[in-house]
């Protein structure tokens, strides 16, 4: 089944983002294998990096683990009676009214996919898919350093950014505010090719760059999105009839949402 959505599903920017992540990836090395043998081929680097503010993602992203403990007034733990005092000198220890849980980094799983030359197996264009850690800080800088190390490689960078929320690592006063953005620096470009895709907006088939004399390959992340979705049964997961992950849609995207939720 495919998803309801023309181009991006806003709903799977939740706790299924991983997932789709990583199936996305995936299927976008799947296609561009036949289309880039025999002298290119396409891999998948995966990486752990620690999201050191998790907080800010759960009940999104990350399960909602918060637990709180509230005590009632007069309400204290078994203390033991202190060394050296009797038993009518006990002095009695106020205990936190609240109680909750310690939240530690995660450690999240990314997902590169690396298009590399078959002669020395060396990267020739980086197609990265951005996950919200990778739109806040620390994360942001640090990818924003990744890619300005690439740049300098002379390696080509496809950005596919397909979630609403965080900042952008390289935004520009010319380009709309969309709900989503891909980006192509070439190696050696002076210039960013930049699509910005709102939400009802299907997504563009893509060049993928090689080496001189060798022409872009196509990637239909269109075709790549809905095989995903096909695939996880995504649809068996989500409740449509629930707002999506945040950020809030603005009123036109709501009223558009409920206008094509109405006519499926």
């Amino acid at each position: 089944m495919p998803s309801p959505f023309p181009g991006m599903d806003p709903y799977l920017e939740g706790y299924l983002w991983p997932d789709f992540h990583h199936r996305l990836a995936t299927e976008i090395s799947r296609q561009l294998t036949p289309r880039l043998r025999p002298r290119y081929v396409a891999r998948l680097d995966i990486y752990l990096v620690e999201d050191p503010t998790p907080e800010l993602e759960i009940g999104i992203l990350y399960p909602d683990v918060e637990v709180v403990t509230t005590r009632r007034p007069g309400e204290r733990d078994a203390m033991p009676e202190p060394p050296g005092v009797g038993a009518g000198e006990a002095i009695a220890i106020t205990p936190a009214p609240i109680a909750v849980p310690v939240i530690r980094p995660v450690k999240v799983r990314l997902v590169t996919v690396e298009v590399r030359d078959v002669a020395h197996n060396e990267l020739v264009t980086s197609i990265e898919i951005l996950s919200p850690v990778n739109k806040r800080e620390p994360g942001l800088s640090a990818y924003r350093k990744k890619a300005e190390r690439l740049q300098r490689a002379g390696v080509h960078i496809l950005e596919i950014d397909l979630i609403r929320r965080g900042q952008r690592p390289f935004p520009h006063p010319r380009i709309p505010d969309t709900a989503y953005r891909i980006t192509l620096i070439r190696a050696g470009a002076g210039t960013m090719e930049v699509w910005p895709i709102s939400l009802r907006d299907p997504l563009p088939v893509l060049p993928v760059p090689l080496r001189s004399p060798d022409p872009d390959v196509p990637l239909e992340l269109g075709q790549a999105l809905d095989a995903v979705y096909d695939e996880a049964a995504y649809e068996l997961s989500i409740d449509y009839t629930q707002p999506p992950p945040p950020p809030p849609l603005s009123e036109e995207e709501l009223h558009w949402l409920k206008a094509h939720q109405s006519a499926e």
